[in-house]
């Protein structure tokens, strides 16, 4: 391909990702990347005060960067499950994302990203309609403010070991959901295929419909060894056909 990536996507990061808040302090982060033109989205997460929330916002304005959210660390740092058989559980997993979708919506992004929980395989269907019931809700509050809702395709017995899970899976729950509510969709990420064992061509194509979003990152899965996080990721927020 000899056009410029840029023709076909806005290119983006991870800001938590390639920027870790314990290397990284956040509003030299974010400057620095509004800075870089080879960037024209950035993905953040919560931000807790206001002040530093407030500057965050202005550097993305002038910066006339697309914003995305994800709010996975938001589920992860807590270990809430949106998939919660406990009904109290699942409901605090709740009220983090749609507050999440109101502070993405004010950090001026066009919605949020979030990721499935832990689960057994005993109660993997009373699982699977607990994560429904989360998503429609957030889906719903989404869409009274013309915002939309993503869920990121993990592994599901290694590192994460997130109820969604394998591809074919994954496309059961968006044809589901899609039932209900046409403004959510699935990120996938290159880095997980392997964690899925999956290739990238049966992944795309088993959940081309429904995907919204692409992360490119890489990943190798080695038996025995600890499973890490320090990837390199671009965030390719697009609404062409993948």
């Amino acid at each position: 391909m000899k056009d410029p990536i840029q023709k076909y996507f806005q290119v983006g990061t991870i800001q938590w990702m390639t920027h870790p808040p314990v290397d990284y302090p956040l509003l030299e982060s974010v400057k620095a990347i509004c800075c870089d033109e080879y960037f024209s989205a950035l993905e953040i997460t919560h931000i807790e005060d206001q002040e530093t929330r407030d500057k965050v916002k202005d550097m993305l304005a002038q910066g006339h960067m697309k914003v995305c959210y994800g709010a996975q660390p938001r589920l992860l740092g807590p270990k809430l499950n949106p998939n919660d058989l406990n009904e109290e559980g699942r409901k605090k997993a709740e009220a983090v994302l749609i507050d999440s979708v109101n502070e993405a919506q004010y950090m001026g992004a066009g919605g949020i990203a979030f990721l499935a929980g832990k689960w057994e395989p005993e109660t993997k269907e009373q699982a699977y309609a607990q994560l429904l019931k989360t998503t429609r809700a957030v889906c719903s509050h989404a869409a009274s403010l013309g915002m939309t809702v993503e869920l990121e395709v993990f592994d599901f017995d290694m590192d994460k070991a997130a109820l969604i899970g394998p591809a074919p899976y994954a496309a059961r729950f968006a044809a589901d959901m899609r039932t209900t509510h046409n403004n959510f969709g699935l990120l996938v990420d290159l880095s997980h295929f392997p964690t899925t064992y999956e290739t990238s061509r049966f992944v795309i194509r088993t959940l081309r419909p429904y995907i919204t979003h692409l992360h490119i990152g890489n990943a190798v899965v080695k038996e025995g060894c600890q499973a890490s996080v320090s990837y390199t990721h671009l965030t390719l927020p697009t609404n062409r056909e993948v």
